[in-house]
C-alpha cells in the first residue's frame, strides 16, 4: 500500500479541495428521522443502528466531494458493542465510497497497550480489513514511548497518525502554552523528527499534527516549524474559525498557498446544518448538502483555487 501521505495528497488533488467532514453523531442533534437514537426505552442495537444509518447518509453526501471523513469514536462507544459494530459499518462504507478515514480516537498509552491500540485501528489481526482506519489521532502526553508503536505500525501498513499539538478547545492553553519552549512547540518538533522516515514521494510525511484553526495567529509559525507535516485543522465553522483563518496552514516555502498539506475539518456545521439559521426551513439532507458545498467553495476561494468547487 502507498504511504498515507501520498494517498492523502492524491485524494486532495482528485477532489480539488482539502475539506474533511467529521462524523460526530450527537444523539441530541440528530434529525427527527433518527430520533430513535434518543429513546432510552429502545433496544441498544436499534439506537446504535440509527447513528450508523445517519453517518452512512453523510458518507454518501461526501462521496466524490471531499478526500476524507473523520468518525469520532466516542459517539459510537456510548452504545457499547452495538456502537462498535456501527463504527465498523461506517468505516467500511467510507472506504467503499473511496474516502480516506481518519479515526478520531485520541488514544494515548504506553508499551503493549499502545501497540494493541495500533493493531485495533491501523493494522488488524489478519486479512484485508476494510474496517481499519487510514490514520488516527493520538495524544502524546505520556511521551515518545506512547507514539512509537504507532510509528512502527505506520511503517508496516502505510497508515498515518495525527498527533495533538495545539488543539482548538478553549482550555488548550492550560498545558499546551506552558514551558520554555512551550509544550506545543516541543511536541511539534517531536512530530517533525518522528515523521522524517515516513515521508512519501509527495514530500509529505505520514505523521501529522492536529493544530486548531481557532489559533489563526499561530498557524504560519506551526507551518514553518513543521514544513513537511500534514496538518489537521479542527475549529472551522461551528467553533468559530473562518476560511481566512486557515490560509497560513497552506503556505509553502515561497509563501504561496497550495491545496496539499492540511485538512480543514467541519462536523456540526455540515451534519446538523438544518439547525443553522442560514438553512432554516430546508430538509436536513438539503441543508447538509448546501453546507458542504458552501464549505468547499469558501475554503477553495480563500486558498485561491479556481474551479475546484462544483
Amino acid at each position: 500500500m502507498k504511504p498515507y501521505a501520498d494517498r492523502l495528497a492524491a485524494a486532495i488533488e482528485r477532489c480539488g479541495n482539502p475539506c474533511l467532514i467529521g462524523l460526530d453523531p450527537h444523539i441530541d442533534l440528530l434529525p427527527e428521522e433518527f430520533a430513535i437514537a434518543r429513546d432510552r426505552s429502545a433496544p441498544r442495537a436499534v439506537r446504535a443502528r440509527a447513528i450508523g444509518d445517519f453517518c452512512l447518509e453523510i458518507v454518501a453526501l461526501c462521496r466524490g466531494r471531499v478526500p476524507a471523513v473523520k468518525p469520532q469514536s466516542a459517539f459510537f462507544e456510548v452504545f457499547g458493542a452495538d456502537g462498535a459494530a456501527q463504527w465498523e459499518r461506517v468505516v467500511a462504507a467510507a472506504h467503499a465510497a473511496d474516502l480516506l478515514v481518519i479515526g478520531d480516537v485520541k488514544r494515548g498509552d504506553i508499551a503493549s497497550t499502545a501497540a494493541a491500540y495500533a493493531t485495533a485501528f491501523l493494522e488488524g489481526v489478519g486479512g484485508d480489513d476494510p474496517t481499519l482506519c487510514d490514520a488516527v489521532t493520538l495524544s502524546p502526553f505520556l511521551g515518545a514511548d506512547s507514539i512509537e508503536p504507532f510509528l512502527a505500525a505506520c511503517q508496516r501498513t502505510g497508515t498515518g497518525i495525527y498527533v495533538l499539538v495545539r488543539t482548538s478547545n478553549k482550555g488548550s492553553a492550560d498545558f499546551q502554552r506552558h514551558g520554555e519552549p512551550e509544550l506545543s512547540l516541543r511536541i511539534a518538533d517531536k512530530v517533525v523528527a518522528w515523521g522524517q522516515s515516513l515521508r512519501g514521494a509527495s514530500g509529505w510525511s505520514s505523521i501529522g499534527a492536529v493544530v486548531g484553526a481557532t489559533h489563526a495567529a499561530e498557524l504560519r509559525m506551526f507551518r514553518e516549524r513543521m514544513p513537511n507535516t500534514p496538518l489537521l485543522l479542527p475549529g472551522y465553522g461551528a467553533q468559530g474559525a473562518g476560511a481566512a483563518d486557515i490560509v497560513d496552514a497552506f503556505r509553502n516555502a515561497t509563501g504561496a498557498t497550495q491545496l496539499a498539506g492540511a485538512l480543514v475539518n467541519s462536523s456540526r456545521g455540515v451534519l446538523f446544518a438544518e439547525r443553522d439559521a442560514a438553512h432554516k426551513g430546508k430538509a436536513w439532507r438539503t441543508a447538509s448538502r448546501d453546507a458542504l458545498e458552501h464549505m468547499i467553495a469558501d475554503i477553495t476561494r480563500a486558498l485561491g483555487v479556481v474551479g475546484a468547487a462544483r
